[in-house]
């Protein structure tokens, strides 16, 4: 018997329960994964946090995991081909990854790279392909100079990977205690606080083309708007009531076109990975029973690199 994660009223994770359950036989294109690690996002907490239409309680837990096949249904192929019993897998977009085991549609999963761990893997595609999204949509170019804010955070550290691979200068905000991870992966930091239009002034003789929004603070916000012309090329991911209203983009997975997208960007994160091209900083691991412990880790929001949950 297995044991999963469920929201069955809508809350914080203090009110989840942690129950046996039997994952089910994999049909055709489904696969079953032993999780040996699961990613820990703030949406595992935010997408249960209140009602929402279309979702009934109870809601399993987890929308990523990096473990190891244990069964497939008939005529069965992965997202990035054949498997078998016992091949490495990562899947994303799935639903229930908080758990010892979970059957997934097939299409959701890819073989993990062999250099990355299984804590790393679960933690790869979510942050990687919302940054990779952020790039897009502000259509950043080879050349250009960009702001980030939040640029230390998960989805931050990304940005900055995937920027530097292309050609894209990045001034990042971040605390002044966590500067050197800005810089450790190819940004240019500033500390955040009263001043920051100035500060990010200084740093660049360059106009800023683009600003990207991981953090959600009418800061970074503010800022955004007074050094970005062209509010198509500001885009923020905690924002949405003032994109709105300020008319700038507000992306979030579960909209059509991002999830569109997010599929589309796997693969080539995935390869990006298996090359050293893109590492995922990890901050701590809980055990599989202590999710709600190390989602309020999380929530302190200077948890340092990604959260995985161990079974």
């Amino acid at each position: 018997m297995a044991k999963h994660w469920i929201a069955t009223s809508w809350g914080s994770p203090d009110d989840w329960e942690f129950v046996d359950y039997e994952p089910a036989a994999p049909g055709s294109g489904e696969i079953t994964i032993r999780v040996h690690a699961a990613g820990v996002n703030p949406a595992d907490a935010k997408h249960v946090a209140a009602p929402r239409g279309g979702v009934e309680l109870p809601v399993p837990i987890g929308y990523e995991v990096s473990g190891i096949v244990s069964a497939v249904g008939p005529d069965t192929e992965i997202g990035s081909g054949a498997v078998r019993v016992g091949d490495e897998v990562l899947a994303f977009r799935i639903r229930g990854g908080y758990a010892d085991e979970v059957t997934i549609p097939a299409e959701k999963a890819f073989h993990k790279p062999a250099g990355l761990t299984h804590p790393e893997a679960a933690n790869l595609l979510l942050a990687g392909t919302t940054a990779a999204q952020m790039l897009a949509v502000t259509r950043a170019a080879p050349g250009e100079t960009i702001l980030l804010h939040g640029a230390s955070g998960a989805v931050g550290v990304s940005v900055l990977q995937q920027a530097a691979l292309r050609g894209i200068r990045v001034i990042g905000t971040a605390s002044e205690a966590r500067s050197g991870e800005v810089r450790r992966y190819g940004g240019i930091p500033v500390v955040y606080g009263d001043g920051l239009v100035d500060r990010v002034r200084a740093l660049t003789d360059e106009p800023i083309a683009a600003a990207l929004d991981a953090v959600g603070t009418d800061e970074a916000v503010d800022v955004s708007l007074e050094l970005v012309d062209d509010r198509t090329r500001i885009v923020t991911i905690a924002a949405a009531g003032r994109a709105r209203a300020e008319g700038f983009e507000w992306i979030v997975g579960s909209q059509p076109e991002s999830t569109r997208f997010r599929d589309a960007a796997r693969a080539g994160l995935i390869d990006l990975a298996a090359r050293g091209l893109l590492v995922v900083p990890l901050a701590r691991t809980y055990p599989l029973e202590q999710a709600p412990e190390a989602l309020a880790f999380l929530a302190t929001g200077h948890p340092g690199g990604k959260i995985a949950l161990v079974p």
